[in-house]
This record gives structure tokens, sequence and C-alpha cells, in this order.
């Protein structure tokens, strides 16, 4: 049984003018934010401001009852994606966009098997200089979609001679199994002005296009090349068809 709160009228007032509610085929994605979010960006302090959303079944203008249902919904036993902006996102000329994957080795850890945490960085500081743009950062990517458990198994076959692609595929998986479609509904209600996107996966413009979004142009993300990521990368050039670096960078 679900446990239903009663929520003070003021705390309900707080709320409920942070939440927006966006209609998707299947269900309503519930939006909340902007939160101010000050981040410790290459040693100064950057103030983004944060977004969250939440999918959930049920389409209701009534926010308390959604509310309401946080505390016995367990969302901590699931992952929920956010996106951080900076400036003036909606209205300016030039806006960057990453759709960033999250990566718990990489993004928290530091791993150096791939580049992850480093194109998160990276990105911030990109957008943060470009004076706009947003960071997706999708929750439920983990893997390519796998899952972080399955992720943990097709190192283990990666350390056993198998690069990224077959360690997916012989655990049952597809080469990469992520969408966009939520994050790109939250873009659209934050953002109608083309985009940038910074990205060397051209899968992820596929599905910028395929969700009408203009797009004015694309900037690539490479480095942190080193001895332990190198096959990782080449393998996302040769098999994943991501865009090459200029030149011999992967060499």
């Amino acid at each position: 049984m679900e446990q239903q709160i009663k929520l003070d009228p003021q705390v309900l007032s707080i709320l409920q003018d942070k939440i927006q509610r966006i209609d998707t085929e299947y269900d309503s994605i519930y939006l909340v934010g902007p939160i101010q979010l000050p981040v410790n960006l290459g040693g100064k302090t950057t103030l983004f401001h944060w977004y969250c959303w939440w999918n959930y079944e049920e389409v209701t203008e009534d926010y308390e009852a959604i509310i309401a249902k946080l505390s016995s919904a367990n969302l901590a036993e699931y992952q929920q994606s956010s996106v951080l902006v900076y400036g003036d996102f909606a209205t300016a000329d030039h806006a960057l966009v990453r759709m960033h994957s999250i990566c718990h080795t990489g993004d928290i850890f530091g791993s150096k098997r791939c580049d992850c945490g480093f194109q998160l960085r990276e990105a911030m500081e990109r957008i943060k200089e470009n004076g706009s743009g947003a960071l997706f950062y999708l929750a439920n990517h983990e893997g390519r979609g796998i899952g972080l458990f399955s992720k943990a198994m097709a190192y283990i076959l990666q350390e056993n001679g198998y690069d990224t692609v077959e360690a997916n595929e012989r655990l049952g998986f597809v080469n990469d199994s992520r969408n966009y479609q939520n994050a790109l509904h939250v873009l659209k209600k934050l953002r109608q002005k083309p985009v940038t996107v910074i990205t060397n996966n051209p899968e992820k413009l596929v599905a910028f296009k395929d969700a009408g979004i203009s797009i004015n142009g694309r900037t690539p993300l490479w480095g942190d090349v080193s001895e332990y990521n190198r096959k990782y990368l080449q393998t996302k050039v040769t098999k994943s068809g991501h865009f090459q670096p200029e030149g011999a960078l992967l060499q």
C-alpha cells in the first residue's frame, strides 16, 4: 500500500511552482527546477541551474499527489536523469548541448579505462566558456544501456581479450541500447532554438533530427588518450562508427 502524506501548505506552494509536466506518448515527465547548483569547475565556482526529471505513468496537474507519493515510491532504487543548464539557455543565439551517459567508474572514480570522466568535465568547461548550454546526465545509460552489474562482467571479458562491442554482444546485448527520447523531450521544453551538439557519436545526431530538434553544428570531444583506453577508443571508431578525431590521436 502506498503511503500518503499530508503536505504542509507552505511546502506545497514552494514545490509546485518548480514542477512542469511534459506529456509523451507513453507517460508524463515531471521536470523539477531550476535549482541553483554552484559547481567546482577547474578550481573555480561556476553557477549552473539544475533540473531533474521523473517518468511517471499518471498524467495529472495535481502535483500535491505526485509529491505525496515520493516517500513510498522507493526512487533510490532507480536512477533519475537530470540536466545542468548554464547561462541564458532558452534564448541565447549559440548554445552547446551534451548528452552524457552515466559512467559510475569514469565519472565518479576517475577510471582511465574509458574517456567518460574527461568528457564530462571537458563538456562542462566548454559550456561555461561558450556562455550558454546544457549538459544532460542520463542515468539509465550505464555501459551503453546494459547496467552497472552487466558492465562489470563486460569488463572481465575485456580483460580477457574482447573489445567493448564483443563483450556486450557475448553477454546477449546489442552494441548500444541507449535511448535519448526523454532527454530530448526535456530539451525541447527548455529551448526552442537550434543547438550545437558536443559529440563524436553520429547516432546522437540522428536522435536529435528524429526528434525534430534543429542542429546548427557539432563539436567533437576527444582527449585523455592513454594505454588504458586506446583500444576502447579505437573500437568506438571502427565498430560503433564514431567520428574519427583529427590527426593520429588513436594510433
